[in-house]
């Protein structure tokens, strides 16, 4: 029996590229967060400065409550709240880390979907506002009064923890590669006006076969300068500002994840400090 003739249809099939099916915020995690280690710095410097445990954290601007996620599963005596105006990131975060969690750490974490400046929560040891977030606040009056709502969000014996990068190369419009296993993770200085200190930044991630996610995160915020920080704080009622520098090996010729109090720093072309403001 001959077959018979005719046209076959061709089944096309669609093939995704890593940059369509890849999490995006699980890249953010591995390339910019280290929560593990800043909820051990920050427990460290605060037992040192308090000499007791500290129990009670807030992560503002918490995006996918990393951190506040590995606090509590420092200590079972631990508490923490994530604060964000993201509604999708803190879902995220809802599924990916507090339902990891066993329950009677999740029962201990707490996220609202609120605005920073208007949270309302119960006082505590230690505030968080990392990478660079509270630099969304663009003027001497609105970051001013943000760190004024930390002040008033701290027990007696609470302190704040934020952290601030600059040198030379911050002003630049510039990109920087870093390759990991499986992409590449791109910090893209789009934009910087030497008037207003405003920046625009992006986050760009970039794959084997090709494909990249760009911009995955785009961050409009102030350059802020280490002595204008201090002044805020300052004038929003803390009473110590311990400026922490990350420490260079140099055998080895690369930071190391360590940070030691410092009064004064070199010009070097990039830096990245932690600063504690104590109540």
């Amino acid at each position: 029996m001959e077959p018979k003739l005719g046209k076959q249809k061709k089944h096309r099939q669609s093939v995704s590229s890593i940059a369509d099916t890849i999490d995006k915020h699980r890249l953010y995690e591995e390339s910019v967060q280290n929560a593990e280690f800043e909820t051990e710095f920050v427990a460290d410097i605060y037992k040192k400065t308090r000499h007791r445990e500290a129990r009670s954290l807030r992560e503002d601007f918490c995006g996918t409550a990393n951190a506040a996620c590995e606090w509590v599963k420092r200590d079972s005596a631990n508490t923490a709240i994530g604060v964000d105006l993201d509604a999708d990131v803190l879902a995220w975060g809802r599924r990916n880390h507090v339902e990891r969690l066993q329950a009677r750490q999740a029962a201990r974490v707490s996220l609202l979907n609120q605005n920073v400046l208007h949270a309302d929560t119960e006082p505590v040891d230690i505030v968080l506002a990392m990478n660079f977030s509270y630099w969304c606040f663009r003027t001497r009056q609105s970051l001013g009064e943000y760190f004024r709502k930390v002040h008033a969000s701290l027990n007696d014996r609470g302190i704040f923890f934020l952290d601030a990068y600059g040198g030379y190369e911050a002003y630049e419009e510039m990109e920087e590669e870093t390759e990991y296993d499986d992409f590449t993770y791109v910090w893209d200085q789009a934009q910087y006006d030497p008037v207003t200190g405003h920046m625009k930044a992006h986050i760009h991630f970039r794959f084997p076969d090709g494909s990249e996610l760009s911009p995955a995160f785009t961050y409009d915020w102030r350059l802020w300068s280490l002595p204008e920080l201090r002044e805020l704080l300052e004038e929003a009622g803390f009473k110590k500002i311990t400026v922490y520098d990350q420490v260079w090996d140099y055998e080895l010729e690369e930071a190391v994840d360590e940070f030691v109090p410092v009064q004064k720093m070199d010009a070097d072309p990039a830096w990245v400090v932690y600063i504690a403001a104590e109540k």
